[in-house]
C-alpha cells in the first residue's frame, strides 16, 4: 500500500483483519515513517507482524523485493498516475482511492500503462457497493422508467463535512483537481454507471462563494490564525479543527508534522484555497441523455437529491446523511470539527410510472462507511465476495473525465468535448 494517510486506514485493517485470509498486506509505502509506523500500529492490534515500510522514492524496488501482486494507492491525488502506471509496468495489479487520478496528463499516462500491460485496475468507488446505488441501478437496467431522457442530481455537503475539504491539500486544486475530480468522481461514476453510458459535453459554473479568505472576512466569519493547532484565537471557531483531541489523528498528522510540515487543519478562511464550493454542471451523455447537478459544500445538512426522467417514468431518490449540523461538541463528535459519523442514515426511493400511483421501492441503507459500500467494496476487492461492481481504468477515466471537462468549462466559458478534451482538442 502506497500512501498511509488517513483514508489507507480502512485497507490496512481490512487486510489485516476481516480478509486476511484472502489477502496478505506485505509492505507499506509512504514519504512519512511516523504515517507508516502508524499503520503498522494497527496491523500490530490485529495480532499479525508488522510488514516492511520502504520509502516513496524505492516504490519501484519494493515491488520485486517484497513480491507484490498488487498496490493499493492511497496517495495525494495528484500523484496516483505515477504510482498506478509503475505498478503496472512492474506487473502488478492496481487498486486507486478515487479519483483514478486528478488531470489529464495522469489520465491519458494510466491509459497508456494499461493498453501497454493489460494489467487489471481498479477505481475504488465505494459507492457502487452501496445497496440503494444498487437498487437504481437494477430498475433502470430493466427498463422500470423506460429510456432515460434526464438526469437531476443535487449533492449537499454539510458544514463540517464540506469545511473539511478546505483545511487539508484538497484545497490546493494542484493537488486534488478540485471538487469536482475528488468527490464528484463518486457522482459522476454513479451516473454512468446507472445509465450505462459515457459523458459527451459539458459545461459547467464554480466559484468559491463560501469559504476562502476574501468572503471569512466579508462576511464576518474569518478568525486570525492559519492552522487550529495551539491557536487560542481557534477554540471558538466552528470550522476550526482540533486534532489533538483525536489520538489517532495526533499519531498521523501531528506527530508526523516534524517529517514532511504536512499540516492537516490549516483555517478554512484563510488565504490559499483554489477549489470551488458551489458547483454547477449540464452534462449531454453518448447515449443522448442529460444530467443537470449541483454540488454545494456549505449546507446545513448533509444528503442528495437524485430523479432520473425516463420515457415511462420517474425514479427519485432522497437520502438525508445527517440532518443538522451543531457547533457544539457532543458524544457523536468527540474530535471537534469532525464530520459526525453517518449512523443514521434514511433513504426513500419512488417510482413513478406514468398513469400509475407512486411506489414506494422498499431500500435498506447499510451499516458502516458510505451507507454500506466500504465493507461491501473490501469484500470484493479483498474477500470471497465477487459482487461484480468493480470500477475498471475506462470507468475511471469517464467518471475523472467529466470533472476535468467541468473544470476546464469554468475556465474557458465554453462547453468541452469530451473526446476532444483527452485527444488535447480545444473547447469548442
Amino acid at each position: 500500500m502506497v500512501g498511509t494517510g488517513s483514508r489507507a486506514r480502512m485497507y490496512t485493517d481490512a487486510l489485516t483483519s476481516t480478509h486476511a485470509d484472502h489477502a496478505e498486506l506485505v509492505a507499506l509505502c509512504d514519504t512519512n515513517e511516523t504515517r507508516m509506523r502508524a499503520h503498522n500500529a494497527i496491523v500490530r492490534e490485529n495480532g499479525r507482524e508488522e510488514v516492511p515500510a520502504h520509502s516513496a522514492r524505492d516504490f519501484a524496488e519494493m515491488l520485486v523485493k517484497e513480491r507484490v501482486d498488487e498496490v493499493v494507492v492511497c496517495t495525494v491525488d495528484s500523484i496516483h498516475a505515477h504510482y498506478i502506471a509503475t505498478a503496472m509496468e512492474a506487473g502488478c495489479d492496481v487498486v486507486t482511492e478515487k479519483p483514478m487520478t486528478a488531470d489529464l496528463e495522469g489520465c491519458r499516462r494510466i491509459l497508456a500503462a494499461q493498453e501497454r500491460t493489460g494489467r487489471r485496475m481498479t477505481v475504488a468507488f465505494n459507492y457502487r457497493y452501496n445497496p440503494v446505488h444498487a437498487k437504481v441501478r437494477e430498475l433502470v437496467s430493466d427498463g422500470a422508467i423506460g429510456e432515460v431522457g434526464s438526469v437531476h442530481f443535487e449533492w449537499l455537503l454539510d458544514l463540517r463535512h464540506g469545511a473539511d475539504y478546505f483545511r487539508r491539500w484538497h484545497r490546493d486544486k494542484r493537488s486534488s483537481g478540485g471538487l469536482l475530480v475528488h468527490k464528484s468522481s463518486h457522482h459522476f461514476d454513479l451516473v454512468n454507471w446507472w445509465l450505462g453510458t459515457g459523458p459527451e459535453t459539458v459545461f459547467a459554473w464554480g466559484d468559491l462563494f463560501f469559504y476562502g479568505e476574501a468572503n471569512g472576512r466579508r462576511r464576518g466569519l474569518a478568525a486570525d490564525y492559519d492552522r487550529a493547532h495551539g491557536e487560542a484565537s481557534a477554540q471558538d471557531d466552528p470550522f476550526a479543527l482540533h486534532m489533538s483531541d483525536s489520538p489517532a489523528m495526533r499519531t498521523l498528522y501531528l506527530d508526523a508534522e516534524h517529517e514532511d510540515g504536512y499540516r492537516r487543519d490549516q483555517n478554512v478562511f484563510g488565504s490559499g484555497v483554489s477549489i470551488e464550493d458551489d458547483m454547477s454542471v449540464l452534462v449531454r451523455y453518448e447515449s443522448g441523455a442529460k444530467l443537470s447537478y449541483h454540488l454545494v459544500a456549505y449546507s446545513p445538512w448533509e444528503g442528495y437529491r437524485v430523479a432520473i426522467t425516463g420515457s415511462r417514468g420517474r425514479l427519485e431518490l432522497d437520502v438525508v446523511e445527517n440532518p443538522h449540523v451543531s457547533p457544539e461538541q457532543d458524544e457523536r463528535t468527540p474530535v471537534r470539527g469532525m464530520p459526525a459519523p453517518k449512523e443514521d442514515i434514511t433513504s426513500a426511493l419512488t417510482l413513478r410510472r406514468h398513469w400509475e400511483s407512486p411506489v414506494t421501492v422498499p431500500v435498506t441503507v447499510g451499516g458502516g462507511g458510505h451507507g454500506g459500500g466500504d465493507a461491501r467494496m473490501l469484500a470484493t476487492l479483498f474477500g470471497a465476495e465477487r459482487i461484480g461492481m468493480r470500477a475498471n481504468h475506462e470507468d475511471g477515466a469517464r467518471a475523472l473525465l467529466t470533472g476535468l471537462a467541468a473544470n476546464a468549462s469554468i475556465g474557458s466559458g465554453a462547453p468541452v468535448d469530451v473526446a476532444g478534451l483527452l485527444a488535447g482538442r480545444p473547447p469548442h
